[in-house]
């Protein structure tokens, strides 16, 4: 069955180029060239929606602002294109919910291989069929549902991968290398400190004021959740 792109994207000539490329691909391509008309597709289409490729800058509504209104509701792969090439503002795109991003100029070899990998970690697992409890944090990799003290905390599906690999690993110290590999993929070729982000954004949503810290950093190594580590 194809897979279902909805593409944002404000330039009509890279619109037309990337929707001719991923139909070539044997994608379905579904085009909005404004943050508003990106809304209306997406709640349109949302139950056919794959993967979402979403400009940052946008007329009518930001990318970052149509990121946030789309997460309220969907864990769908999202890919933000971004002229800006500010570590800041990568940053403010994966925590505010994008599962990755490229910046312009970019090569269509790169895209499409970071399309595929989106694609492939949003298909559900056989694998991962099971309930982890560590305190009061519940993962339940069959219902793709994560609780914190009976509160459900919204992730995006990079991040869900994340925490599911650390808490399958509970009190054993991944390296950083595995959970790249692991999440990533080994074939991943992006900034190695992509893994920090994810992990400062993982903290912020699991650890509230006066809750137990869960995720720790093992200095040389990597991280580690746990729940009878003291510290960070």
């Amino acid at each position: 069955m194809k897979k279902t792109m909805l593409l944002v994207e404000d330039e009509a000539g890279l619109a037309d180029s990337l929707k001719t490329e991923f139909e070539l691909e044997d994608m379905r391509v579904l085009v909005a060239g404004d943050g508003e008309a990106a809304l209306t597709a997406f709640r349109t289409h949302e139950a056919q929606i794959d993967l979402i490729l979403l400009d940052w800058m946008l007329p009518k509504l930001d990318g970052f602002s149509v990121l946030r209104r789309i997460r309220r509701t969907s864990q769908v792969p999202v890919i933000m294109l971004t002229a800006r090439d500010y570590i800041g503002d990568k940053v403010a795109g994966l925590t505010g919910g994008a599962d990755d991003y490229i910046t312009k100029p970019f090569e269509m070899e790169e895209l499409i291989a970071r399309v595929d990998v989106a694609l492939r970690h949003g298909q559900p697992s056989a694998a991962t069929q099971a309930v982890y409890q560590v305190a009061d944090l519940t993962v339940d990799t069959d219902a793709k549902r994560v609780e914190r003290a009976g509160q459900i905390i919204a992730l995006t599906q990079r991040e869900y991968e994340l925490l599911v690999e650390l808490v399958r690993n509970q009190d054993e110290a991944c390296s950083r290398t595995d959970l790249l590999d692991a999440v990533w993929g080994s074939d991943f070729e992006g900034q190695p400190n992509i893994l920090d982000v994810y992990v400062r954004s993982l903290r912020a949503k699991l650890d509230g004021a006066d809750q137990q810290k869960l995720i720790h950093t093992v200095r040389g190594v990597g991280y580690m959740l746990s729940a009878n580590v003291a510290g960070r």
